[in-house]
């Protein structure tokens, strides 16, 4: 951790800068200058500190993404707390169970996410959270507006810095609460990330950065922050479009972006005529992570908007950081790039030594963030092996220059007839198919297998989902792949469960088929 000779925050901007914009709303154009940012943000400390919360204490947020956004984040991190930016998906029941794990002692809502049902129960956990909300409040809730109303801009003496505290997404059970350590340190001191965004991308003051994934993600979450901290201004949308995105690279001139592959995917089959109508040439820096994008997807992108496509390997975790730009990924195809942060090894599981360069092993990080998961000691020491390293469940290999590359999930891998498959190399390769838009690869029970490999494909509006097309699809991998790795059943739906992050909900399609569907309407191959 990189501790700054001087502090950075939006309070310093806000006395250099004042009206220079810290948030837009990129569909309304609702902007926040740094002065009004800063005094929301010491307004909401002072009205949490007043709550009686404590350094270390913690607050949870569940908003869709708004203008207030970036500032509730900063009134937690100002006011020294814990802050979780709870996921809108969620279904109430998951919702209250993250409330009462973090053990959140406040809680904002807003009228786009609040009930009735959902205030009621919330009032009956535990520890019974004081309940604000940011529009009109219901039965309750009180006006978080009319209490900071009375409280002053004024930065807090001596403040110090808080901390995310983010929750898995949840793919492979309940939702894990991440807990970083927390510094201690005056507000801005710890920036680590704000120096990535510095050195490795050339952010600063003038930078324009766009957002278009949910805000209670850890990477927006995250880098807006670190923006934020280097005076730029960070374009939030509502949510993703991908022709609205586009239009807002235009508009805003966006120099700094993020994106998952699946959006990637969508603004690629946008009609040409579509794709060409805006100028994305503003783009200094195209960031992707989430999800393991396909080769021929990222070549298509970085032909369309050139060499500033930028990747990085990492978690929610924090335990470590790869990266690599366009032109190193030419070179090293498919790769998520060198260590940046921590170091990397490749590790028989079996056998806990490290794997020669080329072979397949537990992905581990040494040197990197400290964390647990809270209240959850046992999967702390799963994630972390006797030396300290940490792994989080990914699969991959180095090459002899130390570059690496994902295979896959540990816990989505197929054992079929005592073989080891990894569905996503079968995924990129049918993504590599024109007819197809989206695609799972799962293991689904097999009397004489254990397992057999199962593809459920969503295709193009203009491809019909036929027998013919099946048949199509199953040619094409068994050109590409060994046949033990090539679906043996397909079907066709016409969406796939995923994350506004793009992560698939692999949980769920499993799911179906070992509480017993039947596998009716599949095509055979």
């Amino acid at each position: 951790m990189n501790t700054e000779a001087r502090p950075r925050h939006p309070g310093l901007h806000a006395q250099e800068k004042p009206d220079h914009p810290a948030v837009i709303l990129a569909d309304t154009g609702d902007t926040m200058s740094y002065a009004e940012l800063d005094a929301f943000a010491n307004r909401l400390a002072r009205v949490l500190q007043n709550e009686g919360l404590d350094y270390g204490d913690h607050i949870a947020c569940l908003l869709e993404n708004r203008l207030e956004c970036p500032a509730v984040q900063w009134g937690g991190h100002y006011a020294g707390l814990y802050y979780t930016f709870v996921s809108t998906r969620l279904k109430p029941e998951e919702v209250l169970y993250i409330l009462e794990d973090c053990e959140a002692r406040v809680v904002i809502l807003s009228a786009q996410t609040a009930t009735p049902e959902l205030v009621e129960a919330i009032g009956e956990l535990p520890l019974a959270p004081r309940i604000f909300m940011l529009d009109e409040p219901l039965p309750g809730c009180e006006s978080l507006e009319q209490a900071m109303e009375a409280q002053s801009p004024e930065a807090l003496p001596g403040a110090r810095e808080g901390s995310d505290m983010l929750y898995s997404s949840g793919t492979t059970g309940r939702p894990k609460g991440v807990k970083p350590e927390i510094s201690g340190l005056p507000v801005g001191s710890t920036e680590t990330l704000a120096g990535l965004i510095e050195l490795a991308f050339g952010g600063n003051g003038d930078m324009v950065y766009l957002s278009p994934a949910p805000y209670y993600h850890a990477a927006p979450l995250k880098w807006t922050r670190g923006v934020l901290v280097l005076g730029g201004t960070a374009v939030i949308m509502e949510k993703f479009d991908p022709e609205r995105a586009l239009e807002n690279i235009q508009k805003y001139k966006v120099t700094h972006s993020q994106w998952v592959p699946t959006m990637f995917h969508r603004m690629l089959h946008l009609p040409e005529e579509v794709r060409n109508r805006y100028d994305v040439s503003s783009l200094k820096m195209a960031v992707h992570a989430a999800a393991p994008c396909p080769v021929t997807t990222k070549q298509a992108m970085i032909d369309w908007w050139g060499p500033v496509i930028y990747e990085y390997y990492g978690s929610t975790e924090g335990a470590g950081l790869t990266m690599t730009n366009s032109e190193d990924w030419k070179k090293h195809t498919g790769t998520v790039g060198k260590a940046i942060y921590g170091t990397l090894h490749i590790v028989d599981e079996e056998t806990g030594q490290e794997q020669p360069i080329g072979e397949e092993g537990a992905i581990y990080f040494s040197g990197g963030h400290p964390f647990e998961y809270h209240k959850d000691p046992s999967k702390t020491a799963e994630a972390h092996n006797d030396k300290g390293w940490a792994c989080v469940g990914d699969i991959g290999w180095l090459d002899e220059d130390g570059y690496l590359y994902l295979t896959d999930r540990k816990s989505n891998m197929i054992i079929s007839g005592g073989v080891n498959i990894y569905p996503q190399e079968v995924e990129n390769t049918l993504m590599g198919h024109r007819a197809v838009f989206d695609v799972a690869v799962i293991g689904i029970p097999n009397e004489e297998m254990g397992e057999s490999v199962h593809a459920i494909v969503q295709s193009r509006e203009d491809r019909p989902s036929t027998e013919q097309l099946a048949t199509e699809l199953l040619s094409f991998c068994r050109e590409k792949l060994s046949s033990i790795k090539c679906p043996r059943t397909l079907e066709f739906r016409d969406t796939l469960p995923r994350e506004p992050n793009g992560k698939l909900l692999k949980r769920l399609l499993r799911d179906e088929y070992r509480e017993g569907k039947k596998a009716e309407g599949f095509f055979r191959l």
